[in-house]
């Protein structure tokens, strides 16, 4: 069983640490055998990676997209999640529980899925930071 992706018009995959772009319309890949994957939308840049929980996912994503990092990677990635794991708690520690065992699986995609959500909560936690600093300066 392989994995059928559908890409949109312009849309970027990566596979195996190649960029591919899709041309003028909408097309389907079937990738029959073993492959890292990881769509355009899916990718953190680094200008975006400088939160705790960005930082993670970058390196992660790094390692998923570039397997001669991953020896030096995988500790600290698991070094950022334990940071983590320490500061986030219900749900949000769930996230950063399964993405480790991903990560011990060598799943990098899943572990990636995992962290999405803690990206979200992250940037609400500091919009809401800058609302207060915003209110306390003009309050």
């Amino acid at each position: 069983m392989g994995l059928k992706v559908t890409l949109k018009p312009n849309e970027k995959i990566i596979v195996n640490g190649c960029a591919i772009r899709n041309t003028g319309r909408t097309h389907a890949l079937h990738i029959e055998s073993r492959a890292d994957v990881i769509r355009g939308k899916d990718l953190l840049e680094p200008d975006n990676s400088h939160t705790p929980v960005g930082r993670v996912y970058f390196m992660l994503q790094t390692a998923l997209i570039f397997p001669t990092e991953r020896e030096e990677l995988v500790p600290r990635i698991q070094s950022g999640l334990a940071d983590l794991a320490l500061v986030f708690g219900g749900e949000n520690l769930h996230h950063v529980f399964e993405a480790a065992n991903r990560i011990s699986q060598f799943d990098f995609y899943k572990a990636l899925t995992h962290l999405r959500p803690l990206l979200r909560h992250e940037q609400k936690l500091l919009q809401m930071g800058r609302a207060q600093q915003v209110e306390a300066a003009t309050g």
